[in-house]
This record gives C-alpha cells, structure tokens and sequence, in this order.
C-alpha cells in the first residue's frame, strides 16, 4: 500500500479547495447556460500540476489528490442544474423551494455518492478494467505535463481573454450576443451565439459527438421545423412540440439503453465481488485490491455504520424533504442501482446521463405515490447528484490507479471536495435566481436548462407522445449500435443556435489539428509525436480556459447585479 505521505498533504486540499469553489461555479454557470457540463478533470488536473508545481518539489500522487478535491464538486453543481431549475419552468414561484432545502438535497445525493463509491471503486476500477476514456486521458496528460512548461501563461492569460470577452458582451454591451441573429427561418432560432465558452465545448468535447449533436439540430429544426411544416404535416405549434419530444425521447431512450445493458451485469459483478471468499493479489502498482474496506473499517465505517448514514438520509428525505416514507426508501436502494450503472456508463463511454437516471427514479416514485412536484424534483436531484459524484470521482480514480497513487488519500479527497461543492452549488443557484429572477430558465431564457427542462416536461406532460415514443425507441437503438444518441438527442431540443455555434467550434478543433499536421509534417516520427502531444495539451489548456473564463465572468455579473439590487433597495 502507497503511504498518504506525500500525497494528501495540507497545500494540497487548500489548493484543492480553492480550485473547487472556482470550478463548481464555473460548472454551475455552464451547466445553466449551455445545457452541458464538460467533465472537469482535465482543467482540475492541470491547474493542480502547475499551483503544486509552482510551491516547490511535488509528486503525480499529490497532484492527483488535489485534483480529485478540485472536480469532486462540479458534478454535484451538474445534478442540481440538471433538476432544480425545472421547478422554475413549470411556473412556481422563487419561494417553491429555498436554500435549506436545496442543500438538503445535494449533501443527501452526496452522502449517498461518497459511500456507493467506496463500495464501488474496487469493483470497477480494479475487477471489471473498465476503460475510464478521462481517467486514462488524465493520467497522460500528467505525465506528459510533469516536465514542465507554460502551462500556467497559457490558461490563465485564456482564461482572462474570455473573462473580458464575457464583460464585455453582457456588462458593457459593446460586443452582440448573436451573429445572424436577424435571419429570419421561420421556426428556427437561427444565429451564432457569440460565446467562447460555447466554441471552448465545441474544442474540447470531440468532433464525432459535435457531430452527432449538430446533425440532431439539423433534424429538429431544418427537419422537423421548416421541412415538415413546408409539407404540410403539421402546423409550427405542432411541429415544436414533435421537435422536443423527439429530442426527450432520444435522450431518455439512451439511458433506458443503458439502464438495460448495464443493470444485469452490474448486479451480476458485484454479487460476485461479495461472495469472493479469498483476498485478490495486489495490482502491479502495489496497491491492495481490499484497501478501501480495511481502510473504512479501522475508522468505524463498516457495513453497519455504512448503513446507518445511509438510514439516516432516508430520515432527512422523508422528514426534512417530506418526500415520505415510500420516496425515501426508493431513493437509497436505487441510488446503489444508478451509481453502479453511472460508473459502468462512464467507464465505457465516457458519458454520465445523471439527470436520466434521477428521472427514471422519480417516474418510478410518481407512479406509486403522490407527493407534490415540487418534491417530485428533489428525488430526480438527489439520485442525479449522486451518481454525476460517481461518475466524476471514478475518472479521478482510474487517473490514480494507473499512476499508483493511494486511493485512500483521493477518497478523502473526493469527500473534502464534495461536501465543499455541495455548498457552494447552492449558493452560486441562489446568486442566479436573486440576479436573474425565476423566469430566466428555459430554452428561449437566459438559462435554457436544457436538462431541467426535460425533467419538468416529464412531470407535467408529454408535448407530442407519438414523437416522444419514436424518440424512446430510437435512442436506444442507436445506443446498442454504438451511436450517440445522448448527443443526437441533445441537437434535436436545444435551440439551433447553440448547436451551431458548438459546430463551429469543432470546426476550429479540426483546422487546429489540420494545421499542426502541416507543421509536423518535415518531423521525424519521434519528434512528430512529441510535438502532437504538446499541441493537444496547448489546445486543451486554452480551450479550457477560455470555459472556465466566461464561467467565472458571468458569475461576477450576475454578484454585481445583485449588489445593484440591494443598493437601490
């Protein structure tokens, strides 16, 4: 077994910390704005290289540490994004939920992750070898960072770049929110949105899924919108309501895919893990295959105490959330569900479709209960936490595992990180709704909260329930066919002009690498590859941020606004 000396150190959750507040808010603000969350590993593994760095002497195990702190709370801003918001756009009112109860949500879905994923890492990581296609990258691009460079000019004068941008877009106004807008497609919100942050997540996200999401668009609106209704088929009230139950269904359809390839094979592995009566060999690493279990056993944290954390978050669910007794008890066993199947979804696609798995559990409460929607809501949020938590810190674990660090010290790591994001997810949702008001979540609002959207439509009712059943059936074809539908999907609801404008930046991704080609091209084989994976990282701590610039600029914005309204008040 590794020794935390050295790798979970003091400096390192402090920069940690630091790094979780930026980047969950960051996260918070993408997830709201764009409809989206980019995984954060990367940014967070980078940053946490070059600030340690930057301190004297470090190691890739300290460093790994301190960037599974830095991302453990984005996911958990992603699971309330995803949800919260919906009760918004059905129409209730600021007050239908408070801050109280918002916490209470995220700190239930992240007690419910913290323990899932102890129980879970050695399955998945160790046992099963599941891919992890971030934790690999990440690992990667640490050893290939740990030689040094300008890794810090680059992301921060990028960072500042689009922090400006930001300012001067939407606080200044001297820049337009949108070319093209005034082209006029009837049905068609057309346009290309002037967002950095947008072209960043066309850069990062990868050129097949971009595609995959700019032809749903094409689909949902160039189809549906202007060819059907050209034909005759249907009028624009009916086709809108075709375009977005289609795009649900593609969607749901995915994580009904996923929910039916994984469950059983998932369930059949860890019931082989439990009934292994022998110890496994220690990996090539050195690390234990039983290290988390004696690790959590010798501080108190057996089965039984597991399950007494676990009972009293169904207490908090059932008496705090008033969800009832039946909600609650749903709630904690489908979480050990969803969390496998969120780790399983991450480890070989390196996608985590929380919010449809909150959803899946929240239809399964409705159908047998009738609690109020607003607490409809806090079921998808709790479950949609806790496994964007999973699906998050798995990737931070796989980055450890195959770089040796301790997963001990990343596990404590991911609780420090998590319960820090908890609060402060909350608190950035809080500052948005006091800025922006209630009415500014929607997919034509200031916040399309494409994801929430889905949820609330759910509650409330089936725009077009032929559409949404085609939508069902397709996306988990196509997902059995190794086709993206998540992003297909995607494309088909969200408003054309974001999808356009996250093309866009693919496009920018494609002559990047096309440019670089051209410059390796006289380079030995050697010096070419070496010179590839240099421009990579350049391309991906530019890009990243440039994100993370907006982000943090929008949420500057929206304080100002706020302390404008106490002021005149």
């Amino acid at each position: 077994m590794q020794s935390l000396k050295g790798q979970l150190t003091l400096r390192g959750i402090l920069i940690g910390c630091v790094g979780c507040i930026i980047i969950t808010t960051a996260s918070m603000y993408t997830a709201l704005k764009m409809g989206m969350l980019p995984w954060p590993i990367l940014f967070a593994a980078i940053i946490s290289l070059f600030f340690l760095k930057l301190l004297g002497k470090t190691n890739l195990h300290e460093v790994n540490v301190t960037h599974t702190v830095m991302s453990s709370g984005a996911m958990v801003a992603g699971g309330l994004a995803f949800t919260i918001p919906g009760i918004w756009i059905l129409g209730y009112p600021e007050d239908a939920v408070n801050w109280q109860q918002m916490l209470t949500v995220a700190l239930a879905g992240v007690v419910l992750g913290l323990i899932c994923t102890a129980y879970l890492r050695k399955h998945f990581i160790e046992r099963a070898g599941l891919e992890f296609p971030l934790g690999e990258a990440t690992s990667q691009t640490l050893v290939a960072g740990d030689s040094g460079g300008k890794t810090g000019i680059k992301l921060f004068g990028a960072l500042g770049f689009a922090g400006i941008f930001t300012v001067l877009r939407d606080w200044l106004r001297v820049i337009p929110a949108m070319l093209f807008g005034g082209v006029n497609i009837p049905g068609v919100a057309f346009g290309i949105y002037f967002s950095p942050m947008l072209l960043a997540i066309g850069f990062i996200v990868g050129t097949g899924a971009i595609i995959a999401w700019f032809v749903g668009a094409l689909i949902g609106s160039f189809g549906i919108m202007v060819g059907g209704t050209a034909a005759g088929l249907w009028s624009f009230e009916a086709g809108e309501a075709i375009r977005l139950s289609l795009g649900m269904g593609l969607m749901m359809g995915c994580g009904l895919a996923v929910v039916l390839k994984v469950l059983l094979p998932v369930a059949k592995g860890l019931a082989k893990s439990r009934n292994a009566a022998k110890p496994q060999p220690a990996e090539s690493t050195g690390q234990q295959t039983d290290w988390l279990t004696g690790f959590l056993a010798k501080r108190g944290l057996t089965a039984g105490i597991a399950a007494c954390f676990i009972a009293a978050v169904a207490l908090v669910l059932c008496f705090v959330l008033k969800l009832g007794v039946f909600a609650s008890i749903v709630i904690v066993l489908f979480a050990w569900i969803t969390t496998a199947m969120s780790a399983q979804s991450v480890g070989q696609t390196g996608i985590d479709p929380m919010e449809i798995f909150g959803l899946i559990v929240l239809l399964i409460v409705a159908a047998f209960s009738g609690i109020p929607q607003v607490q409809l809501f806090f079921v998808a949020a709790v479950i949609a936490v806790s496994c964007g938590l999973t699906g998050d810190v798995m990737n931070d674990f796989k980055a450890g595992h195959n770089l040796g660090t301790d997963p001990r010290g990343q596990w404590i790591g991911q609780l420090v990180g998590s319960l820090l994001g908890a609060g402060v997810a909350v608190a950035v949702l809080v500052i948005l709704v006091s800025a922006y008001g209630v009415g500014a979540f929607g997919l034509e609002e200031t916040f399309v909260s494409a994801q929430a959207t889905v949820v609330a439509t759910m509650i409330s009712g089936i725009p077009s329930l032929p559409g949404f059943i085609v939508g069902l059936a397709l996306g988990a074809t196509l997902y059995f066919l190794k086709l993206p539908s998540m992003m297909l999907g995607l494309g088909v609801y969200l408003p054309f002009y974001l999808s356009f404008t996250a093309f866009i930046g693919a496009l920018i991704k494609i002559l990047f690498d096309l440019i670089g080609k051209t410059l390796r091209a006289g380079s030995s084989k050697e010096v070419a590859a070496q010179q590839k994976l240099e421009a990579d990282k350049t391309g991906l701590v530019i890009a990243s941020g440039i994100l993370g610039g907006e982000s943090i600029a929008g949420i500057i914005i929206a304080l100002i606004i706020i302390g404008q309204v106490v002021v005149a008040t």
